[in-house]
């Protein structure tokens, strides 16, 4: 790190000589590469912005001038050039956060992960500071050409191009991948752009001609200039849409030629108006093991040795995993059913679905809104659509699973993976909401597997129901060992029955609902409270929504509920079951133990549990206060 302990922020970068210049980007993925390799983290897509990072904070002045990232996993580099050099807790409790983050530094502006967002964000700011006449401030947008298969980036050119005189500068980092490689018309489209970096060439030479000819049909020159210039640009490069939306358009530039980035970079500037530059970047530059076929496991990485780009500690079989492949053996069973994704058919477990039957699985782009609509559709036409995306991104399309897949009761099934707590990415990739949201769907039904095997029993059960949307979650990370049950009572399992003194205690004490993946934390706060004289009964609901009578009908033989779940306490699963207790006319009191209203700093699964409550110790103490005074 000998030049980059030089750089405390991006005004230290002006100084330095073009050798330098280039030093600094070596050493960058150097100190990227050896890192992250020890932490985890997002590799690939920072490897390939070092060099265009670098231009635009040599072309801009952050923070009078604003960078915003879409999205912000590749902001490591602007981490390093804003002088945050530790990276030896990147993502882990106390250390970096893998986005922007408006607490860490002044640079940092938008701390959302979900993508497609940077367009009306910059959009905002640049009206904002024109209305404020503060018109020598720029405003950077840094969007992937994978964000840009979002219906709410193209929401934002079109009301950008209503706008022209805004100092907006987008930046498309065109490496031709999201989390894998980009599809779509957006795709094919900026492809034809990459494939044809002549244009300017052509032009000038088009032009050099012109200056010596006589005009066309008696036409003044400056029409004939035009009319070439058009015919030109139709014939060798289709950038002619930015264009007709009013955008002036640079490129294609080289993403690793630093004087070329920020050549076009300044013209951008100088411009004074709304001007999109096309850059073209390899996502892994720099890092063979990045650039090979295998290059999607790099976008988000764990612990790897560094030399050869493998996993240094062998992870178990994930939920993930449980899905996928129950998903094949259905496929294999019915020619009805089909998959849908945005952008994630690796992480979510569809791409063995996708390589077998590959006219059956759907990636869209990240475009969850059309996904969800598009699964209504195929519904309609006779198919049984999943929907497989992560908790997190269901948010993005709550409108459409309310009033085109429920109003219409299409029977389509949503996949959410990554559920609950997943603690290194922070707030906005925790999946704590999709409970609460889904929960006010009418004729939704909800399935929380504790398990693997629960996972695939869950998965068949819900493709079979085509009068109304099902869901299932389940978290991240290793699956846990199956959790048996002692019984099944109805449509609910028994994980605990009373202890062998039971005949003392007709009824138990308590009640406990696990809810999902909580099931060892439920079961170990039973046996506190048994170890403590209580008695105690614990269960699976299974399908949590709606709540079923065969649970109310466990109520009603008990003394007192509690309910865990790793999804926020307000509008959860727990208020749910208070509400049917009541509107069943009992008494019982329901004690609901979840995650806060808050917006979760990153951290391990572990920290960010034991951080909010939810471990067996800190929730038997509560219940054992509660009972006391009941």
């Amino acid at each position: 790190m000998g030049l980059l302990n030089s750089i405390n922020g991006p005004a230290d970068l002006r100084s330095l000589s073009t050798r330098q210049l280039e030093s600094l980007a070596a050493e960058i993925r150097d100190y990227l590469i050896s890192s992250v390799s020890r932490t985890g983290g997002h590799l690939g897509p920072n490897l390939g912005v070092v060099e265009l990072t670098m231009a635009i904070h040599r072309v801009f002045e952050s923070p009078s001038d604003t960078v915003v990232f879409d999205t912000g996993h590749q902001s490591y580099v602007h981490k390093l050039l804003t002088g945050r050099h530790d990276f030896s807790a990147l993502r882990k409790e106390g250390g970096l956060s893998g986005y922007p983050s408006r607490g860490e530094s002044e640079h940092d502006v938008v701390e959302n992960s979900h993508a497609s967002t940077s367009l009306s964000w910059a959009t905002g700011i640049a009206t904002g500071r024109m209305l404020r006449g503060e018109d020598d401030r720029h405003t950077v947008a840094v969007i992937g050409d994978g964000a840009l298969t979002g219906g709410m980036a193209w929401e934002a050119l079109n009301n950008i191009a209503a706008s022209p005189d805004l100092p907006l500068v987008i930046v498309v980092n065109d490496n031709e991948r999201s989390y894998a490689p980009t599809t779509g018309g957006m795709a094919e489209y900026l492809g034809r752009l990459r494939a044809d970096r002549r244009y300017e060439d052509v032009l000038t030479w088009g032009k050099r001609q012109l200056l010596y000819r006589t005009p066309v049909l008696g036409r003044p020159m400056y029409e004939t200039l035009h009319g070439v210039k058009k015919g030109l640009k139709d014939i060798v490069s289709p950038q002619g849409m930015f264009e007709d939306l009013g955008l002036k358009y640079l490129g294609p530039v080289d993403g690793h030629d630093l004087p070329a980035l920020e050549t076009a970079l300044r013209r951008a500037r100088d411009f004074r108006g709304v001007v999109l530059v096309h850059v073209l970047t390899e996502k892994g530059h720099g890092y063979e093991p990045a650039t090979t076929d295998e290059a999607d496991r790099f976008h988000a990485v764990g612990v790897i040795n560094p030399e050869t780009g493998l996993p240094l500690e062998l992870s178990g079989r994930a939920w993930t995993d449980e899905f996928s492949d129950e998903l094949l053996a259905l496929a294999d069973e019915r020619e009805d059913i089909v998959g849908l994704t945005a952008s994630m058919l690796l992480p979510v477990g569809l791409r063995p679905f996708a390589e077998r039957y590959p006219q059956r699985v759907f990636d869209v782009g990240i475009a969850e809104q059309h996904a969800v609509t598009m699964a209504a559709g195929l519904s309609f036409a006779g198919l049984h659509p999943v929907v497989a995306v992560y908790a997190t991104f269901l948010n993005r399309a709550f409108d459409q699973l309310l009033m085109d897949c429920a109003m219409h009761r299409q029977g389509v099934t949503f996949v959410l993976d990554r559920a609950g707590v997943t603690g290194s990415d922070g707030a906005s990739h925790n999946g704590m909401w999709d409970m609460s949201v889904v929960g006010i769907v009418p004729g939704l039904r909800l399935a929380a597997p504790r398990d693997g095997a629960q996972v695939r029993q869950a998965l068949r059960e819900a493709v079979r129901v085509e009068d109304g949307p099902t869901v299932l979650r389940f978290p991240k990370g290793t699956v846990s060992e199956p959790v048996e049950a002692v019984r099944r009572q109805g449509t609910v399992d028994v994980l605990r029955d009373l202890d062998a003194d039971g005949e003392s205690h007709p009824s138990p004490d308590v009640l406990i609902v696990s809810v999902g993946a909580m099931a060892e934390v439920a079961l170990g706060v039973g046996d506190k409270l048994a170890s403590a004289g209580a008695g105690v009964q614990v269960v699976d609901p299974r399908w949590v929504l709606p709540v079923s009578a065969d649970l109310v009908d466990l109520v009603r033989r008990s003394r007192h509920v509690v309910v865990v779940e790793d999804n926020i306490v307000d509008g959860g699963i727990g208020e749910a079951i208070g509400k049917a207790v009541r509107e069943a006319d009992l008494l019982q009191p329901v004690w609901c133990y979840g995650i806060p209203k808050e917006f979760l700093a990153h951290g391990s699964r572990g920290q960010v549990m034991e951080r909010v409550g939810l471990t067996p110790d800190v929730i038997a103490t509560s219940v054992t206060r509660h009972l006391a005074s009941d």
